[in-house]
């Protein structure tokens, strides 16, 4: 079972998305940039998941930075979830490498339905 992981301070969107995509994956947690990275790093999953304001030293884009610049890791999928959805927001997570971007609310289908056509 592919492994994605899910990065929101919100615990419901969390749950909700584990709840959403929890029969086709094995669904992480984490609740910040840290935990994150080291979830990232510890179990290499397939897609990422990421909201981008998050409390604590490192923010979304930051995360995803470090995901696309790492070699065994750059090939991770990743979406960001996301109340900011102004263009200059959507543009900086397109240059920042974002493979997909979700404006908060979002549809819990729809993000299932673009890792089916992204991960089959």
């Amino acid at each position: 079972m592919e492994k994605i992981l899910v990065v929101d301070d919100n615990p419901d969107i969390r749950r909700l998305l584990a709840i959403t995509l929890g029969k086709e994956y094995e669904v992480l947690e984490a609740n910040d940039g840290a935990d994150a990275l080291r979830a990232v790093h510890t179990h290499h999953p397939k897609a990422v998941l990421l909201d981008i304001m998050m409390p604590g030293e490192l923010d979304g884009l930051q995360v995803l930075d470090a995901i696309k610049s790492d070699p065994e890791l750059k090939g991770t999928l990743v979406a960001m979830l996301t109340a900011r959805g102004q263009a200059n927001d959507y543009r900086a997570g397109q240059e920042h490498g974002a493979d997909a971007y979700f404006i908060k609310p979002f549809s819990p289908l729809q993000v299932a339905g673009w890792l089916q056509k992204r991960l089959a």
